[in-house]
């Protein structure tokens, strides 16, 4: 039944129809775009197979290939206290004993789709349609003709199998890595597939008005919301990444820099990244797969966040949000790490694993020492969380924060590698992957309008 209705919505056509949308035909479209979801396979690509590495910091890098054992964890042994700035107070434990607190049961569950998901996927097509839903569909298509009849002719018209078929050439064009839009209907490098599905004339004539939302009424959203050009359809998005997949035990919480220079009020400059330039999102996905649990943008200044709350714990709550009282850990980097946020976490049952800035108020003065042996570890405890300050080189010194160890130990390397360096080396990529495969099978360059060429 609900296959019937689908193959209804996508040939049904308008009365509306000009001359030139006539020359596409519901069922052609509707067949190009199944053949072409069907043939997409991201490891079938004229390009050489991607080899994706996670970025690792060089003090933190797994190096050495010899087996990592552990000895059982020895009565707990205190070798002081020490008061940091913050009023935090640490108790210094020798390498390999229990700690004072007891972690939360981990998740157990390997990251899989929700039931509903399942339930609801019998094709390649009905998978995209869990993600870009028909309403979703149908409003592009209705701001696009509105667009299109406001600046170019009042017959202007685009049906729905005709755009799913404009969706589908963008997703062949990136998984193929064609770097130029007019080469998918070149003699020598154009895709059958594309060719044959639709005329390059139209497809940049859709291009063109391609919009995200009611122009309109844009003016007035803006005043309340920056992301208004494309909000709507990115908000669904959004919620049906969440919805359609639940994520395994380690989640990683990271920044994503969007290549851009449109001109817009929260463009971000970050010198330290290959595109110095764009729009930075928030990013959380699932350490297995790769997938995006949920994404926020950043705006600037939220005038919604209390004063008091630090903006990196604002960030890893909203994300985690969907995801917390599951006894789930989640990974992030010195930037969001701290103890506050470890506590907060450990209150919805969610621990936290990630580098933590050693200038914090709360990190024990007495670990700042700027010189100390090398392959040294320290552990310090309090009743929430474990710090390991390990010295990676002679005056380079890592410290973790960990709420999910009750016992930090070493391995028999000539490193002396702890256990939460270990496990923080190999949860700390989901981010740095997904953004690796992004930039791999881009469709950036086909457009310089922000809303399309984040949506596409």
């Amino acid at each position: 039944m609900k296959s019937n209705r689908l193959a209804e919505m996508l040939t049904s056509k308008s009365p509306n129809s000009c001359d030139d949308a006539g020359r596409f035909k519901g069922k052609k479209m509707q067949q190009a775009l199944e053949m072409i979801l069907s043939e997409v396979n991201p490891c079938d690509s004229d390009g050489e197979d991607l080899e994706l590495q996670p970025d690792s910091d060089s003090e933190l890098s797994d190096q050495s290939s010899d087996e990592e054992t552990a000895s059982a964890p020895k009565k707990r042994a205190c070798l002081g206290t020490e008061t940091a700035k913050d009023g935090t107070v640490w108790r210094e434990e020798q390498v390999g004993t229990r700690l004072p607190f007891t972690p939360i049961e981990a998740y157990a569950a390997d990251g899989e789709p929700t039931a509903e998901a399942r339930k609801s996927i019998s094709s390649r097509l009905q998978s995209f349609l869990c993600f870009i839903t028909l309403d979703m569909l149908h409003s592009i298509q209705e701001w696009t003709i509105q667009h299109a009849q406001e600046t170019e002719h009042v017959h202007w018209f685009m049906d729905l199998p005709e755009l799913m078929a404009f969706i589908a050439i963008v997703i062949l064009r990136g998984v193929n890595r064609v770097p130029s839009l007019r080469d998918c209907w070149s003699a020598n490098l154009g895709n059958p597939q594309i060719i044959g599905t639709m005329a390059r004339n139209r497809f940049q004539d859709i291009m063109q008005h391609l919009r995200f939302d009611d122009k309109s009424t844009r003016s007035d959203r803006a005043k309340t919301d920056k992301f208004a050009a494309i909000s709507s359809v990115w908000g669904s998005f959004v919620t049906n990444c969440i919805t359609c997949y639940n994520p395994g035990l380690h989640i990683t919480v990271d920044e994503q820099l969007f290549p851009s220079k449109t001109r817009c009020c929260f463009l971000q400059y970050i010198a330290s990244k290959p595109d110095k330039f764009g729009i930075k999102f928030w990013v959380a996905c699932d350490l297995k797969s790769k997938y995006i649990c949920n994404v926020l943008p950043y705006l600037g200044k939220d005038p919604n966040r209390p004063s008091e709350e630090r903006l990196s714990e604002d960030v890893v709550m909203r994300l985690m949000e969907p995801f917390l009282d599951k006894g789930r850990n989640v990974t992030t980097d010195n930037f969001f790490t701290s103890l506050s946020l470890a506590q907060k976490l450990l209150g919805r049952k969610t621990t936290i694993l990630g580098t933590v800035n050693k200038i914090r108020r709360e990190i024990p003065q007495s670990t700042r020492q700027t010189d100390c042996n090398e392959f040294t570890t320290q552990v310090f405890s309090t009743s929430a969380a474990t710090l390991t300050v390990y010295a990676a080189k002679r005056k380079k010194t890592v410290y973790i924060l960990s709420s999910m160890h009750g016992v930090v130990q070493t391995d028999n390397t000539t490193k002396r590698k702890p256990n939460t360096v270990t496990l923080y080396n190999k949860t700390k990529c989901g981010v740095d992957v997904m953004d690796q495969m992004v930039r791999e099978y881009t469709v950036r360059k086909g457009t310089r309008r922000l809303a399309s060429r984040r949506v596409l």
